[in-house]
């Protein structure tokens, strides 16, 4: 146990090193967008890989609570801050309704159910008349926070930054506490779990919650630092991507889905002017080759080389 702890100091340590002189190093608008869907990849986690619940209406989350944040900041006149804590509530409520529907069914009929729930939040977002259909919500401005311009993107970055060390510490506190554990026990082997008094359903519809509520956060983060909500954060395809990217960092492991997400920003960021769509068909590709050749992830598979090694 004290290894443990000094392991997750040090990543910590390393973590915090690597985020105050990032922006020093490469563009902060680039480094926002990658700690947004580190922290959605993360959330996404939680569940998938703690809880063993597959999710493909992860988006609704992301781009409902985004849409809320947006239009609370630029119609409402609501301070950044509140406005990601209001993201953050309705992406947890949104989990909640979501959960207490799905969770009564397991494996691809609960994926279904939370893709056809998604689905109709998409439906939403295009009909609404508050979240701009097609076009979004544009010009949202990022305001000021504790007398901070965050319109300097320096200073929204370490804002951004902080939210995302903070929701990652939350995450980790949650794997490692002693409902971590029953999530674990009821991912390997739920009729056990039954057996020995847990409420099963009580802890999956938690873990749902906290994983909304974090994909949220996420969500209203992207919204203020680009400026807009748009029908991307809410389509399905999201829900795809935050699955790629868990899988390709490692399923079940603490910087997995954070080391998948920044490998999928980055290329697309590469490749986005070089190739137009087939960053798409690459994207698939590197899906198929992840699945067949690292089904642990890459920080899963580096962690079963370091035990195989001793």
């Amino acid at each position: 146990m004290p290894a443990k702890r000094s392991r997750a100091w040090l990543m910590f340590a390393i973590l915090l090193a690597l985020g105050l002189v990032a922006p020093f190093v490469a563009y902060p608008t680039f480094l926002m967008k990658l700690l947004c869907f580190a922290l959605f990849a993360s959330a996404f986690n939680l569940l998938l890989g703690f809880a063993g619940l597959l999710s493909f209406g992860h988006a609704a989350f992301f781009g409902g609570a985004a849409y809320v944040c947006a239009w609370l900041v630029k119609e409402a006149g609501w301070s950044p801050g509140f406005g990601l804590v209001a993201g953050t509530v309705v992406g947890g409520l949104l989990g909640a309704l979501f959960g207490w529907v799905a969770i009564r069914r397991s494996g691809i009929y609960f994926a279904m159910i939370t893709l056809a729930l998604a689905q109709l939040v998409f439906f939403l977002a295009l009909q609404l008349p508050f979240t701009g259909g097609e076009d979004g919500l544009q010009g949202v401005p990022r305001g000021t926070l504790f007398g901070i311009d965050l319109s300097d993107n320096l200073a929204m970055y370490y804002f951004v930054f902080a939210v995302f060390f903070a929701g990652f510490w939350l995450i980790h506190r949650t794997v490692h506490s002693p409902f971590g554990q029953v999530l674990k026990a009821i991912r390997e082997n739920e009729p056990r779990a039954i057996s020995l008094g847990y409420q099963v359903e009580r802890y999956k519809l938690l873990a749902f919650v906290i994983s909304a509520a974090l994909t949220g956060l996420a969500g209203s983060m992207k919204a203020l630092v680009f400026q807009l909500a748009s029908l991307t954060d809410v389509h399905w395809h999201m829900s795809g991507e935050v699955v790629l990217m868990t899988l390709l960092g490692g399923l079940g492991t603490i910087l997995g889905p954070a080391v998948g997400a920044s490998i999928i920003v980055i290329l697309q960021n590469e490749l986005a002017d070089k190739v137009g769509q087939w960053v798409t068909v690459i994207m698939g590709v590197i899906f198929v080759v992840c699945v067949l050749a690292f089904r642990r992830g890459i920080v899963g598979e580096l962690k079963a080389l370091r035990a195989r090694l001793g």
